[in-house]
Parts: C-alpha cells; structure tokens; sequence
C-alpha cells in the first residue's frame, strides 16, 4: 500500500528517536476525533478539503480552511512574532512574495500532531510556497517542515488544490465526541 510504503521508505527514516518512540500514533488518539478540537497546523496546512485564500488589506492575507472552518492570518508587512507570546494551534504566519510565488514562514506553532501520525514540537517551523498553475486552474503548495526534536532534517511535502469558484466553506459543525470518550472517561 502507498501510504504504508512512503511511512516506512521516507518518512521513518526522518524520524527522531523521540518520535519513533510512539510512531505511528494511534489515529483514535487523536484530539479531533477524541474530544472534537480543531487539527493542529502540521495537519491543516495539508487538509484534503477546500482552501481559500482572501487579500484582508495591504497588510494580511488570510487563509480559510474547509476542515473545522479553521482561519489563519498571515501578515505581508513583515511584523515579528511578539517576544515572550504563547505557542498557537496555527502559529505566526509572516509572507511575502516573490514574483507570483506566496511564501510564508510559520512559527510559534503548539506542539500538534503530524498529518503522517507522528507527534511534532514547539520547535515546528515550516517554509511554505504557493504557485499557481499557468492556467489558474491548480494551487500547488511546497512545504518544508523542520523541528529538531522531531525530524533529523527537514522534511518536504507538497500539496495540490484545484480551483472551484463555486464552492463556498461552510462552518464544520458535525463533530460528534464518542459516547464512550464523554464525561472524561476512557475504555
């Protein structure tokens, strides 16, 4: 299988110790599934579901995601992430661009979870870049991820949108947390 293959061919081997540690984690441990709380950034920037991207003013793009309705600013002036400020599920996000390629670089990001099942630290930061096709019709995400803690070296992946104007985002509200995970208590 594919992703069996690319987990044990590629990615293993850019796992640190304390990673392989708890590798692959269990997808029902999982606090999406367990008690409803939103993907962590690792996991949105690569969601299979719809993207928007909205110029806000000169000074912030911001970036809807179709999974948990999550919304994430980036800020095309350049501002520092504050000194001392708290971890966020989807960090701080500074772009520019270059030509008619977006780049961000993202940082302050909670320790999450990976899309590939591993655990991620507060060390996260990932160099994003946005192309679109010649035609307009596909966005094409290029993201490299690094954290000590976590990879031996940066790890690269890539993600593909196609354009569909007429779609709309609508609100996730559909997350049931299983009965037996209710009231805190676990089987």
């Amino acid at each position: 299988m594919l992703v069996t293959y690319q987990r044990d061919k590629y990615l293993r081997p850019l796992l640190t110790d304390a990673v392989l540690k708890t590798y692959p984690l269990d997808p029902a441990d999982d606090p999406s599934f367990l008690r409803c709380e939103p993907w962590g950034f690792a996991k949105q920037i690569f969601a299979p579901h719809q993207l928007e991207l909205r110029q806000v003013d000169k000074n912030r793009l911001e970036l809807h995601y179709g999974e948990w309705d999550a919304r994430r600013t980036v800020y095309m002036d350049g501002r520092k992430r504050a000194p001392n400020s708290s971890s966020t599920l989807l960090g701080h996000s500074v772009g520019h661009w270059e030509g008619e390629t977006l780049v961000i670089e993202t940082s302050g990001i909670r320790a999450n979870i990976t899309p590939w099942q591993s655990q991620h630290s507060e060390q996260l930061t990932v160099l994003e870049r946005y192309t679109r096709s010649p035609d307009g019709k596909t966005l094409t995400l290029s993201a490299t991820l690094s954290d000590p803690w976590a990879f031996k070296q940066p790890i690269v992946v890539k993600h593909v949108w196609g354009w569909r104007p007429d779609q709309t985002i609508a609100a996730y509200d559909q997350c049931e947390i299983p009965k037996e995970f209710k009231r805190g208590t676990r089987p």
